[in-house]
């Protein structure tokens, strides 16, 4: 029996360097990236065997970059959520944001929470968008909360209180690097990884597909034999 990619998560790297080989401003990589995130979360809805969907979309470690293109990317994603509200409702795509949403405006906060909400009924795809995350800081936030609940620290319990508790079948990064930068590691425990060099404005659903077939053939042994 194949694997099932019932949660695949991708980090999306690479908007960048994409536009520095278009010759333009680093803000064109980030909006064509956001098209990308469209017709991936498109695809994955209509994927017989794709239940969740998890995008790396901003990291904890992302304040760093310079002022103006943080508050670029800001604005992209409010324009995305007000955009494709319609396109998650017509392919019965539930949304929900994953991260310490308290950095950012009241005003983003408000249209994160109403994309939940508008989309809450959905029953076909579940589509995770990573904002201001990190795995280190997300773990924390869970033993946290066990905590002011007065409740054991079990796995059990902690993984009941990550943001995004699905364990993942099937972990992708763009734009050539390898690692998994701060990004669902305790969900990740025994994900396939797979690296690709392609630029995440470049990517196509046809390259979604091509690794899912690739990530069928590998035996998963869960660490046993």
């Amino acid at each position: 029996m194949s694997n099932l990619p019932r949660h695949v998560a991708i980090i999306m790297d690479g908007n960048g360097r994409w536009a520095q080989q278009q010759e333009q401003p680093r803000v064109k990589g980030h909006e064509k990236g956001a098209e990308v995130v469209r017709d991936i979360m498109t695809f994955a809805s209509r994927h017989d065997e794709i239940r969740s969907l998890t995008l790396y979309a901003f990291s904890t470690e992302n304040w760093k970059r310079p002022k103006a293109e943080v508050e670029f990317l800001m604005k992209l994603l409010s324009r995305y959520l007000k955009k494709e509200q319609h396109v998650y409702l017509e392919n019965n795509v539930r949304f929900h944001a994953i991260g310490d949403l308290s950095r950012f405006s009241a005003s983003l906060q408000k249209l994160i929470r109403q994309t939940e909400e508008k989309t809450a009924h959905c029953t076909g795809l579940h589509h995770h968008l990573a904002l201001n995350y990190g795995a280190k800081d997300e773990i924390l936030r869970a033993v946290k909360t066990l905590q002011e609940d007065g409740l054991e620290l079990t796995e059990e319990a902690l993984n009941s209180a990550l943001d995004a508790p699905e364990p993942v079948d099937l972990l992708i990064r763009t734009g050539g690097d390898q690692r998994l930068s701060n990004f669902l590691l305790w969900q990740a425990a025994y994900a396939e990884l797979f690296f690709t060099r392609t630029l995440w404005p470049d990517f196509t659903p046809r390259e979604l597909q091509s690794i899912i077939d690739r990530f069928k053939s590998v035996e998963r042994r869960f660490g046993g034999l």
